[in-house]
């Protein structure tokens, strides 16, 4: 059973229940770090801003910076779960290798760019943080190159020919997906969620190249 604190809160007794605060820092830290940015929002920013005191903060986060890693977990998360499900999605298994790479980044794009304060949180202000923040990025980027060299490797299998060390380009395909991401979460009218997704397949299928006996 969920304790709970009760606190005055102007004037007013409540019940705190300490996964409604959590829930509430976090709302806080999407809109107040995508509109500000995460260097100019404190701790007392995001307390004033989700109605919960400075000690309810430091009850479930250590820092701000714990907080912004949770923030791009939630999306990094959901965009991993996007595209495991269209994995096991109807028709995936036996669909063209251009139209399955497709599907995989639509559902991953729409996922992560569903909420645009989310998204800029996510793929912009987590960047230049601290040693800590890249060497967290760094263990997700790792999650993506085996999920993409997977793919690849079953691309290989279909009679498609990587163009150079499969390791290396399936590397740089993920950071030209994290520098795309950055720049929708910079500008999302003018990069789009469906534009980012025809980018990736295109930057996929280039890395990829064409099955034996497909026209080049």
């Amino acid at each position: 059973m969920v304790d709970t604190v009760v606190e005055l809160w102007d004037g007013v007794r409540a019940v705190r229940d300490p996964a409604r605060v959590r829930a509430q820092l976090m709302a806080a830290g999407r809109t107040l770090f995508a509109v500000y940015g995460y260097a100019h929002t404190s701790v007392e920013d995001l307390c004033a801003e989700a109605q919960v005191e400075v000690r309810d903060f430091h009850r479930e986060f250590a820092s701000r910076e714990a907080l912004l890693t949770d923030l791009y977990d939630e999306v990094a998360m959901a965009g991993m779960q996007a595209a495991q499900a269209e994995l096991a999605a109807e028709g995936m298994e036996t669909c063209p290798t251009e139209e399955r790479v497709r599907r995989l980044f639509d559902a991953y794009v729409r996922a992560v760019t569903r909420d645009p304060q989310a998204a800029r949180v996510a793929f912009v202000e987590v960047l230049g943080v601290s040693r800590a923040m890249e060497e967290h990025l760094t263990m997700w980027r790792s999650v993506w190159v085996e999920f993409l060299t997977a793919e690849s490797e079953r691309a290989r299998t279909r009679g498609h020919g990587v163009d150079g060390d499969l390791a290396v380009v399936v590397k740089v395909l993920t950071r030209s997906v994290d520098e795309l991401l950055a720049h929708h979460g910079r500008r999302p009218r003018q990069v789009p969620p469906s534009w980012l997704t025809s980018e990736f397949t295109r930057l996929s299928m280039a890395m990829i190249g064409p099955a034996e006996g497909d026209p080049v």
